[in-house]
């Protein structure tokens, strides 16, 4: 009998920080900037994305320092998934916190660490770098499901 990958038989409060940091993607596009409607807290994805993004390899180029540098960036924990509504629904930790499969694109499936930009799913498809405010144009309806990334 085959073993169960470390996914597949742990919770996510389980696992080491090396197995939780594998499980991120690389799509980046937790990266995107987002506004959230107060009163009804629906989440909007805008095309402007952080500026700590390296453009081709789809990674943060300070992550050690991000959430100092970008005081507004979120530090995924395993204990604060089931408050984090505004990851998009191919996000592997919410896919492992929903108990869903990874994808093959993922690279713990594919074995290679730019499956996601060779996908053609990646942040690096939708995005822009700003220095300056976001305005209404930078808007997007964006929902990430089965693979597709679709833009309003």
């Amino acid at each position: 009998m085959a073993q169960q990958v470390f996914w597949q038989r742990k919770q996510l409060h389980e696992m080491t920080q090396d197995e939780w940091e594998s499980l991120c993607d690389g799509c980046a596009l937790c990266c995107l900037h987002k506004i959230e409607d107060e009163d009804t807290d629906e989440v909007f994805y805008t095309s402007v994305v952080c500026h700590l993004l390296d453009e081709d390899t789809c990674r943060c180029t300070r992550y050690s320092e991000r959430t100092v540098l970008v005081p507004s960036c979120v530090q995924l924990r395993p204990e604060d998934v089931p408050a984090f509504h505004w990851l998009p629904p191919s996000c592997a930790y919410r896919l492992v916190y929903e108990g869903k499969p990874l994808p093959e694109r993922h690279p713990l499936m594919s074995g290679s660490a730019d499956s996601m930009i060779a996908s053609g799913l990646s942040v690096l498809n939708v995005f822009q770098v700003k220095d300056d405010e976001i305005e209404e144009d930078d808007l997007v309806d964006f929902v990430m499901e089965e693979g597709i990334i679709f833009r309003g």
